[in-house]
């Protein structure tokens, strides 16, 4: 296991429910391939922590590239519609622009 998602881990272990952890344990597992335990992380990040804005754009990716097309559509516009109700305009544009490009490619 590499060393900075063990540390990760370890930090979960003293704060479980601490969005940023959950959302740097997602990214690590899908750097290492993991994909049962990034699909694990981004949807308890989802489901439990709703407002945490940035896991929708990595959410979304990831989503989209194991073939989840409805779930995919779904997270991205969930994270629009939060970064319209949290006025974080660069993060609503970059959800905005990854949603057009994923609707462009899968015809949606």
């Amino acid at each position: 296991m590499p060393e900075r998602l063990s540390q990760i881990l370890d930090f979960l272990v003293e704060n479980p429910n601490d969005p940023f952890l959950l959302y740097a344990a997602a990214l690590e597992y899908q750097k290492t391939g993991q994909t049962e335990r990034t699909q694990f992380f981004f949807d308890k990040l989802l489901t439990e922590q709703p407002d945490y804005l940035p896991t929708y754009y990595h959410a979304a990716l990831f989503f989209a590239e194991k073939g989840e097309i409805t779930k995919t559509k779904s997270i991205y516009e969930k994270g629009i519609a939060l970064a319209e109700s949290q006025n974080e305009k660069q993060a609503l544009k970059e959800l905005k622009n990854a949603y057009l490009n994923f609707t462009d490619e899968y015809e949606i």
